[in-house]
């Protein structure tokens, strides 16, 4: 099986998990689940057109919906895309929802005013530069591109030892993906072990900053920051306002970032 089909069965087993792991019954309830350090750095996006890549199983992409976007979610999973149908049709969002990889996105997708994607996406492309092309394909002149992801520093440590904090992975992109198929827990349910192997690759923040500037677009904005959206490491805790920190690295290690961009 090739590493991106492998990784497609992975996300369509782990959608339903999910389904139930996540926080759906605020969001249910009309209650947005964007963060304010994203709503900080892109919004406002009320009465915009808005195209979520990789969007799971839409939670996001609804909550995005709820704060005033014309939200359009694509995702290479057919269970990630059906979960996020069924999501906006009990929310009555008129949200569309589309099934395709995003480095080969159907033609007559159009120009939106913002592309937005976050929380745990770039380790599933296999070709940066593909990526980036698709991203500036897809934005209105002038339109916004957004990113809130994990930190390729944070990607180099081990994952599996609570007690140890070693590097364990490279920072610097190899053309071979990592394969992971051990019997770790799923980081939204800890008590679900994934049957599917996955296949990851590491992008470095030059790869990534490098392929929207080869692609067109101008950086207006870069952050960094010490706190993650998930628990990304055993000795990960979670503070009161439901980020994840190593406490006593706390200011030392970049866990997180976010970029805005401009066609």
């Amino acid at each position: 099986m090739q590493p991106e089909d492998a990784n497609r069965t992975h996300w369509d087993e782990i959608a339903p998990v999910h389904l139930r792991a996540y926080r759906i019954e605020p969001l249910l309830a009309g209650v947005s689940l964007i963060d304010e350090v994203q709503k900080s750095e892109f919004y406002p996006i009320a009465g915009k057109t808005l195209l979520h890549l990789q969007c799971h199983i839409g939670t996001d992409t609804l909550s995005l919906a709820l704060d005033g976007a014309k939200v359009t979610g694509v995702d290479f999973s057919p269970q990630s895309i059906h979960i996020a149908r069924e999501l906006a049709r009990k929310m009555d969002i008129p949200a569309q929802f589309i099934e395709a990889n995003v480095l080969e996105l159907p033609e007559g997708l159009g120009e939106y005013d913002i592309v937005y994607t976050s929380q745990g996406v770039l380790c599933w492309i296999s070709d940066i530069q593909r990526w980036a092309q698709a991203v500036a394909r897809h934005l209105k002149p002038g339109g916004v591109f957004y990113i809130f992801e994990t930190h390729p520093a944070l990607m180099m440590f081990d994952d599996n030892q609570a007690d140890v904090f070693q590097i364990k992975y490279p920072y610097f992109h190899r053309p071979e993906p990592l394969h992971f198929d051990d019997e770790y827990p799923d980081y939204a349910d800890s008590s679900y072990i994934p049957q599917t192997a996955t296949y990851e690759w590491q992008w470095s923040l030059s790869d990534i900053v490098n392929a929207l500037i080869g692609s067109g677009l101008t950086i207006e904005l870069l952050n960094e920051h010490d706190k993650c959206f998930y628990k990304a490491l055993p000795a990960m805790t979670r503070t009161p306002d439901g980020w994840w920190i190593l406490e006593g690295f706390e200011g030392m290690i970049p866990m997180a970032f976010s970029l805005r961009a401009r066609k």
